[in-house]
């Protein structure tokens, strides 16, 4: 068992359900839901190289349009007590080139910390992959 009680598989299972939550446009244009999901001092460093505060993130994904990606390779591994790491390969359709079925491939991994009692993400980094 871990700091929450919960076994190192469940904890897994309920990052997965958090990460495919923050990848549908519904969730992403709710800020609470987007607030409850990320620490205060939450960064990001996106497949663009751009570094985003959490206000900047909330503020971007409610007026973004947006096309969910595929989620693969994910792996979630505990690092410390009430810490985990979690690491995947995203594959979106590019809207730019629909038609010829161009993709972008993004690795990403999110630093999910147990705070009050809730898995929030403190940091997460895209980057472009071949």
């Amino acid at each position: 068992m871990t700091a929450d009680g919960k076994t190192e598989d469940e904890i897994s299972a309920l990052l997965l359900r958090n990460e495919l939550a923050l990848l549908e446009p519904a969730v992403r244009r709710d800020r609470q839901r987007v607030l409850a999901l990320l620490t205060e001092d939450f960064e990001e460093i996106g497949s663009s190289g751009h570094v985003w505060t959490r206000d900047d993130i909330v503020e971007e994904l409610a007026a973004e349009t947006y096309d969910p990606p595929a989620l693969s390779d994910f792996r979630c591994r505990l690092i410390a007590p009430g810490v985990a790491l979690v690491t995947y390969r995203t594959i979106r359709t590019m809207r730019t080139n629909a038609a010829t079925g161009a993709q972008a491939t993004a690795n990403r991994s999110s630093l999910w910390i147990l705070q009050d009692g809730q898995w929030r993400v403190r940091f997460h980094q895209g980057t472009q992959a071949a």
